[in-house]
This record gives C-alpha cells, sequence and structure tokens, in this order.
C-alpha cells in the first residue's frame, strides 16, 4: 500500500488541481502523520513518479513573484482508477503487522534487567509524549474538522493507550522473563 499516492490522488481528486507545495501544506494541515506515513518531502517524487504513470497530468505553470515556478496537476482518468483501487486495498487490509520491538524482547534474554527496564521505561515516555500530542489535537478543532477527523484522531489515541498498556505490562514482568544471565 502506497500511502503516499493515496494522499495525493485523493486530494487532487476531492480538492482539484494542485501544485505540490498546495499537497505538502495540506498534508501538514490535514494532520498526515496522525493518520498515515506520508511524509511533505516525499510528495515531489511522487508527483513525478505519478505523471510519468499517466495517473496525474500537470495542467499549468504558476510563477508569483519571487517564488519559483510551480506545475499545477491534475487527476487523470487512470489517476482517478488508482484511487478507486488504492482506497479497496487500504480497507481490504487488516493485517496488523509484527512490531519489531517484539523482535527484541524475544531475543534479549542475555540482555540486563535494568537495561531493559530502561529501554521500556524510555519507550513509554515516547509513548506518552504521543499520546499527549495527540490528546492535545482532540483540544484544538480546526475549522473544517469534521466526524471523520475525530474518529481517526480518536483512532490514534486508542492505539498509542494500547502500547503504553502493553509497555507496562512488560514492565511488571520484567523479573519473570528469562534470562541466560
Amino acid at each position: 500500500m502506497n500511502e503516499t499516492r493515496l494522499f495525493v490522488l485523493a486530494a487532487l481528486a476531492k480538492r482539484g488541481p494542485m501544485h505540490g507545495h498546495q499537497l505538502r501544506r495540506d498534508a501538514r494541515l490535514d494532520r498526515a502523520d496522525l493518520w498515515s506515513r506520508v511524509k511533505p518531502g516525499s510528495l515531489y517524487g511522487a508527483l513525478h513518479r505519478m505523471e510519468d504513470e499517466n495517473l496525474i497530468r500537470p495542467l499549468r505553470t504558476e510563477q508569483q513573484g519571487g517564488l519559483p515556478a510551480r506545475t499545477v496537476y491534475e487527476i487523470t482518468d487512470e489517476g482517478r482508477r488508482e484511487l478507486r483501487v488504492l482506497r479497496d486495498e487500504a480497507f481490504s487490509d487488516v493485517e496488523i503487522r509484527p512490531d519489531v520491538v517484539d523482535l527484541a524482547l524475544a531475543v534479549s534474554a542475555e540482555l540486563d534487567r535494568e537495561l531493559l527496564r530502561g529501554y521500556l521505561e524510555d519507550r513509554i515516555a515516547a509513548l506518552r509524549a504521543r499520546a499527549s500530542r495527540i490528546e492535545h489535537q482532540l483540544d484544538r478543532r480546526w475549522p473544517d474538522q469534521s466526524v471523520v477527523d475525530d474518529l481517526i484522531v480518536d483512532h490514534a489515541r486508542m492505539r498509542i493507550q494500547s502500547e503504553i498498556g502493553w509497555h507496562e505490562k512488560v514492565l511488571a514482568n520484567i523479573d519473570k522473563l528469562e534470562s541466560t544471565r
């Protein structure tokens, strides 16, 4: 699943023709980091690849003042078909991917328990910081925030709370973990 491709095609289908800077801005404004792995810096490369694949096409070039010229893109019929396929794929993919921390825990038998405790405490702190940022998002509504936006933020919040709970459980059981020491 290419989340960047899905984001770009959906944005062009919904909002009409845009240039890369507008897409980057929309990714930030839409808080894409909460609901995807879309990186604003990857959008320009994605635009060029999708143009090569006839999913989008350049509509015009704009230049305002001393700013660089910007190419405005629109979605093609082929791009709309690809958008439907990607959206279907995203809704159909219910795989929960393994977390690398599980592998690290599985191979940590020789690791000093205090070091492991430190790693887990650091991860919990990072997760709590992320949860705090999400809670802050819930407190700050943006002008066109919808029920869908609320649900997406809530999904992110619930997933992080689950991660925190699991890490706390591991910490509570750390002395019971097998050790070769």
